[in-house]
């Protein structure tokens, strides 16, 4: 039998992680991270989470605060931070109020210029100061580089453990960093393919517990589900149309694994294409005009696109011949893939403008990944020292953040949408 657990209250996570930052980008902005004042009374250390959210989105790059004494109500002596080197400059501080929550306020300096770039305060329970990091981690990103940043989305993923009594699985929701987790199903049998709803308050799944594949959608707040595809044969591989309107799912109910599209809600699925191979693991574009898949037509795995409506399919991927699990990027620009070399399986990404293909990782276990909403890291599950963990990595593959899991295999991550402000 499935469980269903609702996300409140938080329950103490068995896959906590740790993030561990590796590489060196070509081009990072400095900035100086001073401690909170006041963040010893707090939980959490606000300016060591801060910190390990902008090393690891690769653009980045801190700059030693050498135990600066500063918070938000003063302005700094910049120019003795523009002697450190920094271009920028984050202070703040963390005061537990009488009802137990915690005020915290920041403000972030350009050094460079001597310019006041604005600050935010929060007042929040203990259990949320790690969001409010990750918040003002997201304002230091946008700031500085202009886009969005993803340190308060969040991420799903499937752990399987083994006991006395048999195997268990279980989805999780995790921050971006892989903390906070939180169980949302647990079940004896096998959960796959989790994939986020384009407003991050759903997920599609597949879950086993009927001695099949059966899709359903589940509420991250209630817990509630709704049964979506439990047709004759298979039903697997979710995917999110962008306008959250529909899903594509791969079914056999008329034979051979083959793609169709369904109602977000359920109902009568409608074929795409007809197909002697088989046909699964979609993924739309952004734009949600084309649909990228994986097809056995040729001969081999390889990733192919077709049109949202169906029609004739286009083949993407002509490197190597066994290509599987893409995902495309929210901008529309990059395809993330795992390749098998030599029984190697590899993350791989291309430029679909150019069509050029890098290998980024070393690792030979590869598997499953996801981009970020800002299109700027892939999540992805691996093996590394004969154990299953999760990696984030930038495109270019030169930071690599491994979020290390205690509780049994990882696999199947995706990562979430942004969340409303």
């Amino acid at each position: 039998m499935l469980a269903a657990l609702i996300a409140t209250p938080v329950l103490p996570a068995l896959a906590q992680f740790r993030v561990e930052v590796t590489g060196v980008g070509l081009t990072q902005l400095p900035i100086a991270l001073a401690p909170f004042r006041g963040q010893a009374q707090a939980p959490q250390k606000m300016a060591a989470i801060v910190q390990a959210d902008l090393e690891r989105s690769g653009q980045f790059r801190a700059v030693d605060a050498d135990g600066a004494a500063l918070d938000e109500t003063t302005r700094p002596d910049l120019a003795l931070w523009r002697k450190k080197n920094a271009d920028s400059l984050l202070a703040g501080s963390v005061a537990l109020s009488s009802n137990g929550r915690f005020d915290v306020r920041f403000r972030l300096w350009d050094v460079v210029k001597g310019q006041d770039l604005g600050g935010q305060s929060f007042l929040v329970t203990p259990g949320d100061l790690r969001l409010v990091a990750h918040r003002i981690a997201d304002f230091i990103h946008e700031k500085l580089t202009g886009e969005r940043g993803v340190f308060s989305t969040r991420i799903a993923y499937v752990t399987r453990t083994t006991n006395r009594t048999g195997a268990r699985y279980s989805l999780w929701v995790a921050d971006a960093d892989g903390e906070n987790a939180q169980s949302a199903l647990s079940s004896p049998e096998s959960i796959i393919s989790p994939a986020w709803s384009p407003l991050g308050d759903q997920l599609a799944y597949v879950s086993f517990e009927s001695r099949k594949p059966v899709v359903y959608v589940h509420d991250v707040a209630s817990g509630r589900r709704r049964l979506i595809a439990n047709f004759r044969g298979s039903n697997s591989a979710p995917a999110w149309a962008p306008d959250g309107r529909t899903l594509a799912v791969t079914l056999s109910r008329d034979g051979g694994s083959q793609l169709y599209t369904i109602d977000a809600n359920g109902g009568e699925p409608r074929r795409l294409m007809q197909s002697a191979g088989i046909d699964t693991e979609p993924a739309f574009s952004g734009d949600g005009r084309s649909i990228y898949f994986v097809s056995d037509r040729g001969g081999a795995p390889q990733i192919y696109k077709v049109g949202v409506s169906g029609g004739d399919a286009e083949r993407v991927t002509f490197t190597g011949n066994y290509n599987i699990s893409p995902s495309v990027s929210p901008d529309g620009r990059w395809l993330a893939y795992i390749s098998r070399a030599g029984g190697a399986f590899k993350l791989q990404v291309m430029d679909l403008v150019s069509g050029s293909v890098n290998a980024i990782t070393d690792t030979t276990a590869d598997e499953n990944p996801s981009f970020a909403p800002n299109s700027r890291l892939i999540v992805y599950a691996t093996e590394q020292q004969g154990r299953e963990a999760l990696m984030t990595t930038t495109l270019d593959g030169k930071i690599k953040a491994r979020l290390a899991g205690q509780a049994g295999d990882i696999r199947e991550p995706d990562w979430g949408p942004f969340q409303k402000p």
